[in-house]
């Protein structure tokens, strides 16, 4: 239990001089800098950690902070009361997985895997966990399949990551990012799959901080076939001798959050069994009117918490443990309040245990407007500090 500090803001006129422009911070918690904001904007409080001059006023103002006791937070408050820190908390680390019809492809060319320098940003700022997504097929060939031999060039640079992130002393889950679907089929054997993790959990069984995600997004199939699959890839993992780490299973319908119960993910994944007790829920969740993750609108500022209410539930009733493995937004005022709102019912709920943005990478484009690539990643300037960095 942690009870936080609310900050208040007052607006009171002033000088203009030496005052902040728009979308430029204006307070928080060790700020040094000037708290008067440019004429039309409002220095408003977005946690106790960030205050941003935002438009909307006719009148300067200044921030002034005091200090409340609060108990309680309501949907999208900046104040985050009685809250449990997530065991893992970072960034979805997206490139490996790119050039998707290039088979094997070209290293530098068709994909690429995390810049060390983009691992190092996130850790000096206190992440500790990395989803990063592979491409099955450049892993294994499909001219053996998915239960096949590895190719030596794509693991080897795999685990080169691996070993950087985890030598850093942070957690690594391993994303075969495929939608259930290889060598442009759907994946149906559960023997091959549960044989093609065995092999790939084998080669990590020794690093601890490796966490085993199954397969991001399955989508077009039913519950149940999505449960098999991720019931036998959890049975390889652990045939492997990988006894300790952590495996993330993910739903039908692109594991969303917000249909993960009326998928009918609900009752097929209540079944999961893991001999080690060591798995968790994987599900994404994305603010945008179709819960797709590509507009940059949010639908308002309150649909972090909505969209994972029932989920949170589900988690609660089933003694289940969550993770986020993908939240993404834009860089606006209703978007940084629904992610904020959405961690802080994560945190309070106690049932999930981690969560990941998307997404860095280095070839995001400039304008992908979530893209938190180091250094002048769109979500870099107002997301990492307002709704991110609060949740460490």
């Amino acid at each position: 239990m942690k009870t936080l500090v609310a900050l208040t803001t007052l607006a009171i006129a002033v000088s203009p001089a030496a005052a902040v422009a728009v979308w430029g911070q204006c307070g928080g918690q060790g700020w040094t800098g000037s708290t008067v904001c440019d004429a039309g904007s409002t220095c408003v409080v977005s946690n106790p950690f960030y205050s941003q001059c935002l438009p909307g006023t006719a009148t300067t103002t200044v921030s002034t902070t005091t200090t409340a006791t609060t108990t309680s937070s309501a949907p999208g408050s900046t104040t985050c009361s009685n809250r449990t820190k997530f065991k893992y908390f970072g960034v979805n680390q997206s490139g490996a997985e790119f050039g998707g019809s290039a088979w094997p492809g070209t290293w530098g060319k068709d994909f690429i895997f995390p810049a060390p320098s983009s691992i190092d940003y996130f850790v000096g700022k206190g992440f500790n966990f990395f989803r990063v997504p592979f491409l099955m097929e450049r892993l294994v060939a499909p001219a053996t399949g998915i239960a096949g031999p590895f190719s030596s060039a794509y693991l080897a640079n795999l685990t080169t990551t691996v070993n950087y992130i985890t030598g850093k002393g942070a957690f690594v889950a391993l994303d075969p990012h495929n939608f259930m679907i290889y060598n442009n089929a759907a994946i149906t054997s559960t023997s091959d799959f549960q044989k093609f993790w065995t092999n790939l959990a084998g080669q990590f069984k020794s690093n601890t901080k490796v966490i085993f995600d199954v397969m991001n997004e399955p989508n077009g199939i039913p519950a149940s076939t999505a449960f098999a699959l991720n019931q036998a890839a959890v049975n390889g993992i652990r045939a492997s001798g990988a006894t300790s780490q952590l495996i993330l299973v993910e739903g039908t319908s692109w594991t969303g959050a917000w249909t993960w119960v009326s998928s009918g993910n609900g009752a097929a994944f209540a079944a999961i069994q893991d001999p080690n007790n060591n798995t968790a829920i994987e599900m994404h969740q994305y603010f945008d009117s179709d819960g797709s993750g590509t507009h940059a609108a949010c639908v308002s500022s309150t649909i972090g918490v909505e969209r994972l209410a029932a989920a949170t539930s589900w988690l609660k009733a089933n003694n289940m443990k969550g993770f986020l493995g993908e939240i993404g937004a834009g860089n606006n005022a209703d978007c940084i309040a629904a992610v904020s709102g959405a961690f802080c019912s994560m945190q309070q709920s106690g049932v999930w245990i981690g969560a990941s943005w998307w997404a860095a990478g280095p070839w995001w484009p400039a304008d992908y407007f979530s893209s938190i690539e180091p250094p002048n990643g769109l979500s870099i300037a107002q997301v990492l500090p307002q709704a991110l960095m609060p949740y460490l």
